[in-house]
């Protein structure tokens, strides 16, 4: 058996690498971030200095969606949200602490769950064997990841239904089947948009987890076969819930709540989708205008395929003019005030979003 244990922050390591692979994220948020603009927003002005609108879903060059660079308005420090806090053996990549947000959660503790090393005796009788695949096959299978397209996957059962808090990250790429034992789907790969791969798990079988995936179509699911390595697990008691009915987001802490924030949502033309989904990855813009962190999310617009150049994904992120929140104004993404941004800020990658509408 493996230890993984709960995560609240986001350490060190990822600070390194953050600086190594800072120009691949910074192109990347220029391209894939391309202007959550404003779609006839009633009474918003939009921040100053528009252009080039940098942003997850919607349009290019939309009006109130200034592009990332000059941060007049600046809440939260330079940060990335990062992987779960594993156990010294599994060596997770850590990330930088945020240091705008006081330490209001408690520390993290060991919990013990079926993993990667060896199956319990007793579930080896029923382990549904993987089918192998080669490298060369491996490489034909579409990418599980926001830019992909994984047709042939599997739909969320229970779109409804609240995620386990268990999460997994691949240390080298795995392939997605379609059940255990059936055929493969795609490949998910160790990380997204710069940051390591984290994705939720949603059913277990003995030897497998069904974990939700970031491709189109939207709710793809797959499942992961836990034999043979390469992969690490861990537990978020996180949950933040979006309603798109009262424009609302709650963040709980293991069910208790860390607060409640009005917010905007899609307007009617490009709507929020709805459903479970996760924090997929964390972009800090070098130099940010209207807000100083993106937060992808394993979801994309239902509307719009493509975005800027990039493939339409939905996230969170903040907005200086407060005159948006509670109206649908925005191409699909949330836009939250400072300080849900600031708490959403210490939500490690993998945590659950339902979104209801």
């Amino acid at each position: 058996m493996h230890d993984h244990i709960r995560f609240d922050w986001l350490r060190h390591r990822v600070a390194a690498r953050a600086a190594v692979a800072m120009p691949v994220i910074t192109l990347t948020a220029a391209v894939l971030i391309t202007g959550c603009g404003t779609a006839n927003p009633p009474h918003a002005t939009g921040p100053p200095h528009a252009a080039s609108p940098p942003n997850i879903a919607g349009p290019p060059n939309i009006a109130g969606a200034p592009n990332i660079a000059g941060a007049p308005h600046a809440t939260v420090p330079p940060a990335s949200v990062g992987p779960p806090h594993a156990t010294a053996s599994s060596r997770t990549t850590k990330a930088p602490q945020v240091t705008a947000v006081p330490p209001t959660h408690r520390a993290p503790h060991a919990i013990v769950a079926p993993t990667t090393r060896a199956l319990h005796a007793s579930a080896q009788s029923r382990l549904v064997q993987t089918r192998r695949s080669s490298a060369t096959q491996t490489a034909r299978l579409p990418m599980a990841s926001t830019y992909g397209t994984t047709p042939t996957a599997p739909q969320d059962p229970a779109p409804f239904k609240p995620e386990t808090g268990i999460v997994i990250h691949p240390t080298t790429t795995r392939v997605i089947y379609a059940r255990p034992g059936g055929p493969a789907v795609g490949a998910l790969p160790t990380t997204e948009l710069g940051s390591p791969t984290w994705v939720p798990v949603v059913q277990s079988r003995p030897g497998w987890d069904r974990i939700l995936l970031p491709t189109r179509p939207n709710r793809s699911t797959g499942w992961i076969y836990l034999g043979g390595g390469g992969l690490q697990r861990a537990y978020t008691p996180y949950q933040v819930n979006i309603n798109l009915r009262s424009f609302r987001l709650t963040i709980l802490d293991a069910g208790r709540r860390l607060g409640t924030w009005p917010v905007a949502e899609g307007a009617r033309g490009t709507p929020t989708p709805t459903g479970r989904t996760f924090v997929l990855a964390s972009l800090v813009p070098r130099q940010p205008t209207y807000t100083p962190l993106i937060l992808p999310l394993g979801a994309h617009s239902d509307t719009l395929s493509t975005f800027g150049g990039g493939p339409g994904t939905v996230g969170l992120h903040g907005w200086p003019d407060p005159a948006v929140f509670g109206h649908a104004v925005s191409h699909g993404c949330v836009r939250v005030p400072a300080a849900a941004l600031r708490a959403l800020s210490r939500v490690p990658l993998g945590s659950p979003v339902m979104i209801t509408g």
